[in-house]
Formats: structure tokens, sequence, C-alpha cells
């Protein structure tokens, strides 16, 4: 789910029974699941969590409606990290990032709803690239078509390899303009 730039959102902090987690409440609904991530890799499907990863000292992050738990290791105070991640948090829904992906599996199925050019673009995905690009770690996520450009997420090693752009313009882009020759270009998100 993403939220809209326009939107300021509030951010506020609360302790919990917990000493080593933190209650962050939302004044908007930034996602309509409840998820928890352990770890980096399970936090992928979230930019959000996967940021709030980026830290060292993070254990978890409880990803609510309204709000997002995160857990840290001993070492950290939370006078250090409270408002910093409260302004993190801030910053990234109401900048227009998205906090939520939709699962990988059903971004790249075929919906009924999907254009003949949107199901040959993920039948390509999903037969001829993503198999290649899962071998060397990392895998390829169909987000969307729209005037004349396909809009993919980069995930594991792929995310942030230095040779992931030249993937992505001379391999991806290339095989899917081959294919379909009215895609003018593929952009990663």
């Amino acid at each position: 789910m993403k939220t809209t730039s326009s939107k300021n959102i509030n951010v506020s902090y609360e302790a919990t029974p917990n000493p080593q987690s933190m209650k962050f409440n939302l004044s908007a609904k930034i996602c309509d699941e409840n998820l928890e991530f352990s770890t980096p890799l399970e936090a992928e499907r979230s930019p959000l969590a996967s940021k709030i990863f980026g830290f060292p000292w993070t254990d978890g992050v409880y990803l609510g409606q309204t709000f997002i738990t995160i857990t840290k290791q001993e070492w950290v105070d939370w006078d250090i990290l409270k408002d910093p991640l409260c302004q993190l948090i801030k910053e990234h829904i109401e900048t227009d990032q998205e906090v939520l992906l939709p699962e990988p599996e059903k971004m790249n199925e075929d919906s009924e709803n999907d254009s003949e050019v949107v199901k040959q673009i993920k039948h390509i995905l999903n037969t001829e690239i993503r198999p290649f690009v899962m071998m060397d770690g990392g895998d390829i996520v169909f987000n969307r078509y729209e005037n004349n450009i396909v809009y993919i997420h980069m995930k594991g090693a792929c995310s942030g390899c230095p040779s992931s752009t030249m993937t992505l313009k001379n391999g991806v882009e290339a095989r899917l303009i081959e294919k379909i020759p009215e895609i003018k270009e593929v952009i990663s998100l």
C-alpha cells in the first residue's frame, strides 16, 4: 500500500511492557495487514522495515495498520533512538515511499484485470528472466506497466548490486523490447 505525498502524518511513541520494544503510533493507516519481521531477509517485502533493519541494533519490526513496533538490542538506549525513528518513519511515509509491497507471487501472477501486454510481460519475466536472476540470489518482480514503461523491483542480491543496471538495461529491458516493441523502457523502483 502506498501513501500519498500530500498526507501529513503524525508519529508518536510509547513504551511497551517489553523494555526492548517501542511502539510508534501513526495518525493514519499505512497498510491493510499486520506483519512481523524478525530478520532483514523477512523484511524485504516492506521497504520501511528494510530501512529500519539497516540499523545494526534492530532485532525485529512489527508492522501494524496504524502503528509500528520496533524491537532493539539491549546495548542501545531508546533515548538515543526514539526521536530519530519517529522522523525516519514520518519522512518515509510523507515522501510517498511504499510501506508494504504486494506479495511477490501475487505481483507476478496473472490477474483477470491484466491487459494482454501485462500478461506477456509477466510471462517473459517469470519464464525467461526470473530463473536466471534467482540463480544469482536475486529476484525481479513486476510492479506495473503504464505509458509504455515497465516498472519492476530488483530484490535480494540484485538490489544495490553494481551490475544490476547492466542486467536491467542489457538483459531485462532488451528482452522485453525485443518481444514487445511498444515498450519504451524498464525502470527499477
